[in-house]
């Protein structure tokens, strides 16, 4: 069985984690409505995608 012959320091293992956070998610404002979305997504507030109405959303 391996077994670690020297302690791993603090800085090695913030090294080696430095790619776990989280990303930011980006977002685009919708040209329709204006509201923050997605970017290739469809918007969940007017239901609008690249100019036209893909789903009708009740208001």
């Amino acid at each position: 069985m391996a077994v670690p012959k020297r302690k791993t320091s603090p800085s090695r293992r913030g090294m080696r984690r430095s790619h776990d956070a989280l990303k930011v998610e980006a977002h685009h404002e919708c040209s329709n409505c204006g509201e923050l979305k997605r970017p290739h997504n469809l918007c969940n507030h007017c239901g609008h995608y690249n100019g036209r109405e893909v789903i009708a959303v009740g208001l």
